[in-house]
């Protein structure tokens, strides 16, 4: 990168060092690049205030908009959507059983999950009060042709104490989750869907909705390129009602307490209800307008042209390593990625793929390449989070390390 980019950066200003990002939308080294346009609408919510609860309320209506939920929420991101969506589906409007949260002691809590869809994000649902019982096996990464989980498996785990079906959204997935969703409404319990990296495609917005998800979590720094700490919830109305009530601020006398309407019904609640389990996960209003702005933005965009940049990006990267003597393959999107990738083999040099990962991490700027295939001796250099720029130094700190 040029001297000028180093000297602007305000990380080398605090001593610490940025971060190139050839490894796609990852939290750990702060997500995606935030939208301009984003950016000055955060900048502009700064200079004046706002009750939250209104700000949310529109923020629902804009949700449903472009989902076709019934309601939207708007969460300090994807992991705070499923905890709150979980604390939703236990308490209801139940303003004792919030204020206990997440102790639920006595009451149902199980939330019934497939097995190889649990993840260490499910610690999410876990903070809320939940007990997660999985069901299924293994058995179909031993090649037999049997499926990791039939779908009675999912209808007999559903008991009197069970509150959701988990459901985590990924090509390899099963059963479909219109299957899964019969199965749970059949059974009165709704499915909560952990989406948090499936956009882009922007159909994918509505696409789980459709499939008959009651909650479904997505991030809103990655993909949609909104504020790393937001995250969107969009679903029934319910549970939507009870994620703003155990969120928001309610710490308000009863005779003054005026819910935002289409978001709340007080007719709904006994009482006010208190600082619930959401409390410590609040969502500032500069955040709140940035993840609106974002989400606009990202629905009009041109997909099409978004991909193509991707794809010359990405050809450019795979050729210039080739020129450097590396085995390099590219990728459609697919799996994880929504993204084209090229795909790096170190099976021919003497630098191992692990050698590599951490060297390029101990440099300033640090350069971040996919590591997920490092025990297969592979890297991945993702081009969503790359300028030109970045991707030419990407590739030249990759080159000059294997040849050391």
């Amino acid at each position: 990168m040029s001297e000028r980019t180093r000297e602007d950066s305000v990380y080398e200003e605090l001593g610490v060092p940025p971060v190139v990002n050839a490894a796609g939308t990852k939290t750990r080294i702060g997500g995606s690049r935030i939208r301009s346009e984003a950016l000055e609408d955060m900048r502009r919510a700064a200079g004046e205030f706002v009750e939250l609860g209104d700000l949310q309320a529109r923020a629902s209506e804009l949700i449903a908009e472009v989902t076709g939920a019934e309601a939207g929420y708007v969460t300090s991101g994807a992991a705070a959507g499923l905890l709150l969506s979980a604390a939703a589906a236990i308490a209801g409007t139940d303003v004792a059983l919030m204020d206990r949260l997440p102790d639920t002691g006595g009451v149902p809590d199980e939330i019934v999950m497939p097995r190889t869809h649990r993840t260490g994000y499910d610690h999410a649902l876990r903070a809320a009060g939940a007990t997660i019982v999985d069901v299924g096996t293994n058995d179909h990464h031993l090649g037999t042709g049997a499926t990791n989980v039939e779908p009675w498996e999912i209808e007999r785990a559903i008991t009197d104490r069970t509150v959701a079906v988990g459901y985590v959204q990924k090509s390899y997935t099963q059963p479909d989750l219109s299957v899964v969703a019969e199965i749970a409404h059949e059974n009165d319990v709704p499915v909560i869907v952990d989406a948090a990296a499936e956009v882009p495609p922007v159909e994918n917005l509505s696409a789980f909705v459709e499939a008959g998800a009651d909650l479904v979590v997505f991030s809103g720094g990655k993909g949609i390129r909104g504020p790393q700490t937001t995250g969107i919830v969009a679903g029934k109305r319910e549970y939507i009602e009870s994620i703003a009530a155990q969120h928001l601020d309610m710490h308000v006398a009863a005779d003054v307490w005026n819910p935002p309407e289409g978001l709340i019904d007080r007719a709904d609640f006994d009482g006010v209800p208190r600082q619930g389990i959401g409390r410590p996960m609040k969502v500032g209003k500069e955040e709140l307008v940035g993840l609106v702005s974002a989400l606009d933005s990202f629905v009009e965009e041109d997909q099409q042209a978004v991909r193509d940049e991707w794809s010359v990006r990405v050809d450019r990267i795979a050729d210039r390593l080739r020129e450097g003597g590396l085995d390099v393959t590219t990728t459609e999107p697919e799996g994880a990625s929504v993204a084209p990738e090229a795909v790096v083999s170190l099976s021919g040099v003497e630098t191992s793929a692990r050698d590599l990962v951490a060297a390029l991490r101990d440099e300033n700027p640090r350069v971040y390449v996919g590591a997920d295939g490092i025990d297969a001796g592979e890297i991945v250099v993702n081009p969503m989070c790359l300028t030109d720029e970045e991707a030419d130094y990407a590739v030249s700190r990759i080159l000059a390390a294997v040849a050391d």
